[in-house]
């Protein structure tokens, strides 16, 4: 019934582009991490190991797939998840309905290769990654992970269903305070990625100057944003807004959303205007328009920094796994 194969040729990898949309359009589990517009630019930036991806067919369709490479070491190989480190979710995409047989046929293809140890880190509760069992394989229990603070957004554009009371006020006086300071400008910045992204990374490197630069100060980081970017932006995934007082950006915000949930990736503001708090004033816009498109949860992915729950969110943890050979 399925034919599996393993991808080790970075072209093949890139061909699978239209049946991996395909899949990951009906995948349950699926998020923007997951898709061919985030993980292929990760790969061609980053390509740390020896791809050795297992795709699963039904005759010509595509039916799960585990984007994974060997990173080899002194003394043993680790089997890894193309995306790690940058992905706040992980998992192995396949169809519904099919998530046992295609996990099962994942195990048996992924153990015609050489390695010691096999990882599987930010999987989400319900992954079908989670599934994954073979006689040959001995796993461990899933452990938590990471904490990922999610809101349930609720009400309307005042936030008054979903939101305290006591940050609702904070919001208005940042808004109050960034009045006073000069004409302020909300506006969406999708169409042209790359003035958005250049004024992300300034504004994101401001932020963290002081404390030894953020995520974007890697080189290598901010090629594979470039790269990606504009794909996600082409199909309709980003949410990104920038934040001007008087026609000067002082903030940006970053994220993503699908189907009912929108995600708060990344943001920077000029700490000159900290006292305005532009990031709160960014996210409450963001929560206001998430609510606006329908969205059931606003997640603020992985990390425990307090302003999360200030907002209300709750922590949900994603689950690691490890397997190693009997």
């Amino acid at each position: 019934m399925f034919r599996s194969e393993i991808i080790n040729d970075p072209v093949q990898f890139d061909a699978l582009a239209p049946h991996w949309w395909r899949l990951w359009e009906q995948s349950s589990s699926a998020t923007p991490f997951q898709c061919p517009a985030w993980l292929v630019p990760w790969w061609h930036t980053f390509a740390p190991g020896e791809l050795a991806t297992v795709a699963v067919w039904r005759g010509d369709e595509l039916v799960g797939l585990a984007p994974l490479y060997l990173e080899h070491g002194t003394a043993s190989s680790k089997l890894l998840p193309v995306g790690i480190a940058l992905s706040d979710y992980l998992d192995v995409p396949c169809l519904p309905g099919i998530e046992a047989e295609v996990a099962a046929a994942i195990a048996e293809k992924i153990l015609s290769i050489g390695w010691s140890q096999w990882i599987l880190s930010d999987l989400p509760e319900f992954s079908a990654g989670l599934m994954i069992a073979h006689p040959d394989l001995k796993v461990n229990r899933p452990s938590a992970h990471a904490a990922c603070p999610v809101l349930t957004v609720t009400g309307d554009e005042t936030l008054a269903g979903c939101v305290p009371a006591r940050r609702r006020r904070q919001l208005r006086r940042a808004r109050q305070a960034a009045s006073r300071r000069g004409r302020m400008t909300l506006s969406p910045a999708r169409g042209d990625p790359k003035t958005f992204l250049d004024q992300l990374i300034r504004l994101h490197d401001a932020r963290w100057a002081e404390n030894g630069g953020g995520v974007l100060a890697d080189p290598a980081v901010e090629q594979f944003h470039r790269r990606s970017l504009p794909l996600l932006d082409a199909c309709g995934l980003v949410r990104s807004w920038l934040l001007a007082i008087d026609g000067r950006t002082v903030g940006a915000y970053y994220g993503f959303h699908h189907r009912d949930r929108a995600y708060a990736y990344l943001g920077g503001f000029d700490p000159v205007y900290a006292e305005e708090s532009p990031g709160a004033i960014l996210i409450g816009h963001a929560i206001a328009e998430a609510i606006r498109e329908n969205a059931r949860e606003f997640d603020f992915l992985r990390g425990q920094e307090t302003y999360k729950y200030a907002w209300g969110a709750v922590d949900r943890w994603t689950m690691r796994r490890v397997w190693t050979r009997r």
